[in-house]
């Protein structure tokens, strides 16, 4: 794909940008990125925190006049007039400014779907960072989005863009996808000298020979894994949001309700990602799944990255590619196809440029619920109580995640529904929580949820 012909009309003049929540990572390495992009226009920074949005533009390096405060749209015009950036802390200014795009990274549901609505009603396209809206109500804003003749995208950059981009990718060369899936977002690093397993900070004595290479029988391998590495996180509560996302976009289900976190080395993910029958840990194929990212230190990193598991339909080509380094499975019959990367807001303008410039989101153009990320209760809540929601993984204390298949989630909540809903009733031990169980007074996530289109 050569960018710069299918971009050819960028530069004609500035695409004007919106970003909500400018502070966070993602936020940051957009605005790094737009500094080397005249055609990107940052027109607009919303975020409660003026102060704190004030010292990462300084710290970027840009003119202590480059943004100007606004408390109203009066202000917001004026600073626009002189060619300033609109900081505001009001999402509702946004309104007062003339875009093309907004982009949404506040990572809180109930403002990003606000955000979202009044854009796409006014006729801006929609990029959507804030996964944790996206898993419940991305088929509706896409679908508001069509009716309103604008884009409402996920961003490159993120892993569910990039994993739905590398879907596409597949399916439109023809192949047959098996698993779909990314990694994890942390390294699990095994030192075979030191016998120890370095996990973000933590530092662990423990021994991986034994099970360091596959063998004949893969399940048992990966168990003993799990049960060496069992002091360590093996899963995190955004996997299940971002797929949610993705299978939403694609149609592809999750390959269980847990995902199966295999703790694997990027070179064995084509003997894994594929039917049991074929000594692999699926039950299923055309599945999206996560993988836990083993390597010693020495190994590249798979990144956060995303891959494809595609079956093999002639062995000649297939042991052609195998030659020159390209992961082919034991057996021959699968291949993995992958992306060692997710670059955050470094990659986005991708996703910004075809929205405004050619109409067409690099997420999905069509959305449907297909699969429904749902909490179950780690202990016994009482009615009154309410699931907060924190941390930098945006989990919900004293619940897990789950990911089901729409019709199978029954009456249980999307995860990021439930999060800072206050209970009116009891919820057990082990119970999924139900959509009943929440006030869901006046919440705006809630009457978008009841928008979104079947599946």
């Amino acid at each position: 794909m050569n960018y710069e012909h299918l971009f050819k009309t960028l530069g004609r003049r500035p695409i004007r940008m919106a970003l909500v929540g400018p502070k966070g990572g993602f936020g940051r390495s957009l605005v790094v990125q737009c500094r080397a992009l005249p055609s990107l226009e940052i027109a607009a920074l919303c975020d409660l925190d003026i102060d704190g949005t004030l010292a990462t533009l300084a710290s970027l390096g840009f003119d202590a006049g480059a943004a100007t405060v606004c408390n109203d749209a009066d202000d917001v015009k004026a600073a626009r007039a002189a060619g300033r950036i609109a900081l505001v802390g009001d999402y509702a200014l946004l309104d007062a400014v003339e875009l093309d795009i907004v982009v949404e990274a506040t990572g809180q549901p109930e403002v990003s779907v606000r955000i979202a609505e009044n854009a796409l009603r006014r006729g801006v396209h929609v990029a959507m960072a804030t996964k944790e809206t996206d898993s419940v109500v991305g088929p509706y804003l896409n679908q508001l989005a069509i009716e309103n003749g604008v884009v409402y995208t996920t961003p490159d950059g993120d892993q569910p863009s990039n994993l739905i981009g590398l879907v596409t990718w597949a399916r439109v060369l023809g192949f047959e996808v098996v698993a779909a899936g990314k990694s994890s977002e942390y390294d699990f690093i095994y030192d075979p000298a030191a016998h120890t397993v370095d996990y973000l900070d933590e530092r662990h004595a423990v021994s991986l020979d034994a099970c360091w290479t596959l063998g004949d029988d893969i399940s048992a391998t990966l168990a003993a894994r799990r049960q060496a590495l069992s002091m360590l996180p093996q899963s995190a509560t955004p996997d299940y949001c971002e797929l949610n996302v993705v299978s939403n976009s694609t149609g592809l289900p999750p390959a269980a309700e847990a995902l199966n976190y295999p703790l694997a080395r990027i070179t064995e993910l084509a003997d894994i990602f594929v039917p049991r029958e074929d000594g692999g840990i699926l039950a299923r194929t055309g599945v999206v799944d996560v993988f836990n990212c083993l390597r010693r230190p020495d190994d590249v990193s798979f990144g956060g990255g995303v891959f494809v598991v595609v079956r093999c339909k002639d062995d000649e080509t297939w042991q052609l590619l195998k030659q020159k380094g390209h992961l082919v499975g034991r057996n021959g019959r699968y291949a993995c196809i992958y992306l060692p990367y997710h670059l955050m807001g470094l990659e986005t303008p991708m996703s910004l440029f075809s929205a405004v410039l050619l109409g067409q989101p690099t997420g999905s153009a069509t959305q449907r619920p297909h699969a429904r990320m749902v909490a179950r209760a780690t202990r016994d809540f009482k009615a009154g109580e309410t699931l907060a929601m924190g941390g930098h993984h945006h989990t919900i204390e004293g619940v897990t995640p789950l990911l089901f298949d729409r019709v199978e989630a029954g009456d249980a909540a999307p995860f990021y529904l439930a999060a800072n809903k206050r209970l009116v009733s009891d919820v057990a031990k082990g119970e999924l929580v139900p959509l009943a169980a929440l006030d869901l007074e006046g919440s705006a996530l809630h009457a978008a949820w009841r928008r979104n289109p079947s599946a």
